[in-house]
């Protein structure tokens, strides 16, 4: 009988006094049958229900003068008050005289199921809590009960569900309190979490065997199938592990999977885990990487330390991986640090096979989990590297005049400036360090020979060039009368002068500028304009030139003079600031008058010394990427004058070469050196060029500069300026408006799409496929366009390609005009009062088709204007129009997405709405 007696504690005797003493009537002998805890206190006190306690004491015994004996001895104890015995003596051995002080005058039988309901204000138990495989339960609960401190278990009033009881004892034994609230579920996220708590699996692997394999068997249908994986590893140890073996666990999916690698994958998992079990719980884990990767994606704290888990949890798997043998099976894998590494080396092999290679692998690095979180720069410097790639495939460039050589170098080849310094910056440091060298290399050739032809071009140029006969070319004393000095007839402008940016730093702010939608990029002539500096291309020269309006040699105060005399002559009032006059006192980041000046009415004109000094001072690193927030006072300056409703004009006075050479190479030895890309000496060699004429402000009107990036005539630094290379003499213009709306008459605003070169993106995977047309129809002959005169902004020449091939036959329509001709369109047209005229609708189907899908509602508005039809209407009330001719029955065909500043065009949708077949797209 001894091996049936169950083993009481505290907790089942306070829970029993509870649910009894209601009944006790005065009496203060209770015999339980069981046997009390050996470690279990023998006096402790019991709610009676009335906000008051009863002293109890607890004794065991097996006999009947055992029970006698102990009864003596309460009596004589003074402060008696009730007394606890639990033994397995029968019912029938008891003498008549305990019976007669006994509570019920019987052997109370623990009935577990009562004390639960107590312990948790139930009116009754689930059912299933009486039977197996839940037997159990009950008396886990007791155990389990929380100290009252800590309020005990929760109060349910009505019944206990199965589902309640276990939510409070997993909760409880596996320090998972927090987890259902809110009636939350369970998932593998949580026990993965939990997982990797100091001590969380050995609280499972402590419980009795039956708890434990209850808890388990629950958790398992409540977290799906994946659950018993995880907590097997926790009942080895393995809870550190678990989420890293989660991980490995991938190669039983996907298309990499093998036998091989699910027989390591076996000895990792050992016995007891089913296949089908091994890719629950891989789709798990992934899940649960995916959402500490979004955490890790946000800013502060948390997303710290979420980042730190993922990289924790990833370079373990890793490790187990390779001690398993099965880094080679996992080279797809999404997650692993490893598999990005191989993406890396694969991207690397793919330079060398065309930009489509090229551009495919990087898709696949950009795709990988941790590339925006862990891996961003490499991303960037391989997607820089594809770029390039893209733009050796390109016809080869050419020079023709040096007007079109500085606006090229804006529109296309400074963009290649800015991709090479960063690969030359970063291309040393990556995995695919040689095929990215081997890219530059190529980039570099191809771009010297540029600057060597565009020297060729210089030196005629320079000799006859003059405001009156600027040779094609806009001269940088010109700027603020060609571009900024229009702008006042809606509002005087902020110039900003950033001394030293070249065509790749201008390429970069502008397009963060305008990428965040908060500014606007303006012109003239539906280009971004770009000036030639002065000769040599240095700042004591070429920014007062561009400061006062000719050419002009001096320092700050010539320029503060020239500046506002050259507003004054065209009847504005304007203030230039310079570098000590910009920062605010302490608890201001601008100075009072700069301020204020920008409120004001006049021309205000700040010069910013960032990059120019950067090229003295700077570490080579900083001089490949330049965001806004890099450029001191420019962040502050530009919210400065938004608030105020200005334009800005953001202008260089000259750019700037980086250094490259070799830590090898030393200056070049030459006569007459003055600076270090300029010198007076009449012998010309290798890499040079003579420069004479009216543009040249040293040396009497003669110098020799280097046209070769390669010179420099002083010490090293940074970068230089100075010289005749393109990267020098080019003056970027941007002109930024807070608002379209700022746009002098004749003036548009310049859609993204149309700033950045054809090859900086790849073109969409899914172009608009050409159909034939209609027997009977005959396409319009096209009639030749005029050559560009000379002076012309953009001629055509600008790069040389090969002549057009005629015309295949038969002639095709396009996906807009094949819409056009549906029915569904004509019927549809009746309904939609004022429609915009068929070229109008077509130009701006196949412009968002082009596009992928997608395009700036600028840029849309520029196909509309090119389509050379009437609109009738403002971009955004032409989309509006358009969702009423294409979103037929509701569908969204065309929308306005991010706050309304772009468009986006559905073509499946589009494709099935005007039903039209697979093969017509």
């Amino acid at each position: 009988m001894g091996a049936l007696v169950p083993e009481l504690d505290q907790r089942v005797i306070t829970g029993l006094l509870t649910t009894r003493l209601t009944r006790t009537k005065g009496r203060r002998l209770l015999l339980v049958h069981g046997k009390y805890a050996v470690n279990g206190p023998e006096e402790f006190s019991v709610p009676i229900g009335d906000g008051t306690r009863r002293k109890v004491r607890v004794a065991h015994t097996t006999s009947v003068l055992g029970l006698t004996d102990a009864w003596q001895a309460h009596l004589a104890t003074e402060d008696a008050d009730l007394l606890v015995v639990t033994t397995d003596v029968p019912g029938d051995r008891i003498s008549l005289d305990l019976l007669g002080e006994m509570v019920r005058s019987q052997i109370i039988a623990v009935d577990e199921a009562d004390i639960v309901k107590q312990l948790f204000g139930a009116s009754d138990l689930d059912p299933r809590m009486r039977r197996d495989p839940w037997l159990w339960l009950p008396a886990a609960l007791i155990d389990a009960e929380p100290d009252a401190a800590q309020g005990g278990w929760p109060q349910h009033g009505a019944v206990l569900t199965l589902d309640a009881a276990m939510r409070a004892l997993v909760g409880v034994r596996l320090g998972l309190e927090g987890l259902f609230e809110g009636g939350a579920s369970v998932d593998v996220d949580a026990l993965l979490a939990w997982s990797r708590t100091p001590g969380g699996p050995e609280r499972l692997a402590a419980l009795p065997e039956a708890e434990r394999r209850g808890i388990t068997e629950w958790l398992a249908q409540s977290a799906g199938e994946a659950a018993p994986v995880l907590l097997r590893l926790a009942l080895q140890g393995r809870g550190a592990e678990a989420t890293a073996l989660g991980v490995l666990a991938s190669v039983m999916t996907g298309d990499t999977a093998s036998a091989d690698a699910a027989v390591a994958l076996g000895s990792v998992f050992g016995r007891g885990s089913r296949p089908s079990e091994l890719r629950a719980y891989a789709r798990a884990v992934q899940g649960t990487l995916t959402r500490w990767i979004g955490e890790a994606s946000g800013r502060g704290p948390q997303s710290e330390e979420a980042l730190q888990r993922v990289v924790d949890v990833l370079h373990q798997a890793d490790r187990l991986a390779d001690d398993a043998h099965l880094t080679a099976a996992l080279a797809g894998n999404p997650f692993l640090p490893s598999s990005f590494e191989t993406r890396l080396r694969r991207l690397a092999d793919a330079l060398s096979k065309g930009p489509q290679a090229a551009q495919a692998a990087w898709e696949h690095v950009a795709e990988h989990q941790l590339a925006s979180v862990l891996y961003s720069k490499q991303v960037e410097l391989a997607r820089m590297a594809v770029r390039l790639r893209r733009w050796l495939d390109t016809p080869e460039p050419a020079v023709s005049s040096v007007g079109q050589a500085v606006r090229t170098h804006v529109a296309d080849w400074g963009w290649v400036d800015r991709a090479l310094a960063q690969l030359w910056v970063g291309g040393g440091e990556a995995e695919p360090a040689l095929a990215y060298r081997a890219v530059h290399d190529a980039v570099r050739r191809r771009r010297a020979l540029l600057d060597e032809a565009f020297a060729a071009q210089l030196g005629p140029w320079v000799e006859r060039a003059t405001a009156a006969q600027p040779g094609g070319a806009l001269l940088v004393e010109d700027v603020l009368r060609t571009i900024a000095l229009p702008l006042t007839k809606v509002r005087p402008p902020l110039v900003l002068v950033l001394d030293g940016m070249s065509s790749a730093v201008a390429a970069q702010l502008g397009e963060e500028l305008t990428g965040a939608g908060r500014w606007s990029e303006l012109s003239g002539d539906g280009r971004r304009a770009a000036a030639v500096a002065m000769v040599p291309s240095v700042t004591v020269i070429s920014r007062a030139t561009l400061l006062c309006g000719r050419p002009v040699s001096g320092g700050e105060s010539a320029e503060k003079e020239g500046f506002a005399a050259f507003w004054n002559q065209h009847r504005h009032t304007a203030v230039l600031f310079h570098k000590n006059e910009i920062p605010g006192p302490a608890d201001q980041l601008l100075d009072p008058r700069l301020v204020a000046a920008i409120a004001s009415d006049d021309v205000v004109g700040v010069v910013l010394n960032t990059i120019g000094e950067s090229l003295d001072h700077g570490q080579r690193s900083t001089l490949a990427d330049w965001s806004v927030s890099q450029v001191k006072y420019l962040t502050e300056l530009l919210n400065s004058a938004r608030g105020q409703g200005r334009p800005v004009v953001l202008v260089s006075d000259h750019g700037h070469v980086l250094d490259r050479t070799g830590a090898e190479v030393g200056p070049s030895t030459a006569e007459g050196v003055e600076s270090a890309r300029w010198r007076t000496g009449p012998e010309v060699g290798e890499g040079e060029v003579s420069l004479s004429g009216p543009r040249v402000l040293e040396n009497g009107g003669r110098v020799t500069v280097p046209w070769s990036e390669e010179i420099r005539y002083t010490p090293r630094k940074s970068g230089y300026h100075g010289g005749a290379a393109l990267a020098e003499m080019t003056v970027p213009v941007l002109v930024l408006a807070p608002s379209a709306e700022l746009a002098p008459t004749e003036w548009s605003e310049l859609p993204r799409e149309t700033v950045q070169p054809s090859w900086w993106e790849a073109e969409a995977t899914s172009l608009p496929v050409p159909i034939p047309v209609k027997p009977g129809k005959r396409a319009a002959k096209a009639k030749p366009k005029p050559r560009p005169q000379e002076g012309e902004l953009f001629a055509d020449d600008a790069v040389e390609v090969p002549a057009a091939a005629p015309p295949a036959e038969p002639a095709v329509l396009t996906l807009g005009q094949r819409i056009l001709d549906t029915t569904i369109y004509k019927h549809q047209r009746k309904f939609v009062r004022k429609p915009p005229e068929h070229k109008v609708v077509a130009a701006v189907i196949d412009a968002l088709d082009h596009a992928g899908g997608t395009l700036s509602l600028a840029a849309v508005a520029a196909a509309a204007i090119g389509s050379g039809g009437r609109t009738n209407t403002r971009p955004e009330g032409l989309v509006t129009v358009l969702t009423r001719l294409l979103n037929i029955e509701g569908y969204e065909v065309i929308s306005l997405i991010d706050s309304r500043a772009r468009v986006r065009l559905n073509r499946e949708t589009l494709r099935e709405q005007f039903e039209l077949s697979e093969e017509s797209v």
